[in-house]
Formats: structure tokens, C-alpha cells, sequence
């Protein structure tokens, strides 16, 4: 059998002021030929994003789904942002909280809905939360659940808002 081999990209922004403010070093376009070349290649491609990134709106993040879905990508993880402890964001957050966009869980899971509305229904959601050690960060503001249970509170809010991945998608 073939070996699997799968490509992931950290774009985690699909807006260049962003980018530069967090210092990624790389600008959207170029994460864009990295994932076309990387496609283009016949390679599984994926790529992280992180949700609550300083100066991006909530409708920012759901304009990113666009450009999300029109990269050829097989997969998806999303991130929440977390503030970890000593890190120059956790500085930017205490003198500027204002610039961020802070969920609670509640929020979140409406939000992420909103996304999954807008995702293309082929794209794999590999997650839509990230985990961070309570010890690195200094709030946990959704306490201690788990991943498997986050998925299970997402996919209860699907159910009560009767909403599916793809369904604000426009049929071709």
C-alpha cells in the first residue's frame, strides 16, 4: 500500500493585516500558491485558521469562508483563540482587549454555525476547537470540556437551528 501523506498549512488568517499583526511572516496570496502547488501535486492539503485573531470582526471571520472555500483544500482545522501565558499577544490583549474577539461558549457554537453554513460541504472539518493546557493559559473561560463533547454541543446546535455544512451555498 502507498504511504498517505497529507500537507497542513498554518494560514490561520485570510487577511493580510492580520498576517502582519501577528507576525506570521507570510501574506495570504503566498499561502494560497503554497496550497494551489501543493494540490496541484495530487498531495492531501489541509490548513489551520484561528478564530478571535486581534482586529478581525466576526464578519471578517465569516468572509473568510470564500476564501477558504476557494483554496483546494480537503481539510480544515479551526482553532479558537487562546491566550497563551508570557506570549507577546498575551501583552497586545491586556493593554488592548477591545481588538479581540472573545467567545463564550454559547457565542462560539452560534458562530462556528454560522461558518459551517458557509464551508463548502466537501471540505473536511477535522476540528473546530483547540485545547490548550489549562496551565498555559490564564483563563479558561469553558472551563474544562473536552473536545468530544464540544462536537456533541455543536452538533446538538445543528440540530436545533436545522442547519447543515454548505447550506448558505449557492447551487452551481
Amino acid at each position: 500500500t502507498a504511504p498517505i501523506v497529507i500537507i497542513e498549512y498554518g494560514i490561520e488568517s485570510c487577511h493580510d493585516a492580520t498576517l502582519e499583526r501577528i507576525n506570521r511572516g507570510h501574506d495570504f496570496e503566498t499561502a494560497r500558491r503554497a496550497v494551489e502547488m501543493t494540490a496541484s501535486r495530487g498531495l492531501d492539503t489541509g490548513a489551520h485558521f484561528i478564530l478571535g485573531l486581534p482586529g478581525e470582526t466576526k464578519q471578517m471571520m465569516l468572509d473568510s469562508c470564500a476564501m477558504i472555500n476557494s483554496l483546494p483544500l480537503r481539510s480544515v482545522k479551526f482553532h479558537q483563540l487562546q491566550i497563551v501565558k508570557g506570549t507577546k499577544m498575551e501583552e497586545e490583549y491586556a493593554q488592548r482587549p477591545e481588538d479581540f474577539e472573545r467567545f463564550s461558549l454559547e457565542e462560539y457554537l452560534d458562530f462556528f454555525t454560522d461558518m459551517l453554513e458557509r464551508l463548502r460541504p466537501d471540505l473536511f472539518i477535522e476540528r473546530f476547537v483547540g485545547e490548550v493546557p489549562p496551565r498555559f493559559v490564564n483563563e479558561t473561560p469553558w472551563g474544562l470540556i473536552r473536545n468530544v463533547e464540544l462536537l456533541r454541543l455543536l452538533e446538538k446546535r445543528l440540530e436545533e437551528r436545522q442547519t447543515w455544512q454548505g447550506r448558505l451555498l449557492k447551487e452551481v
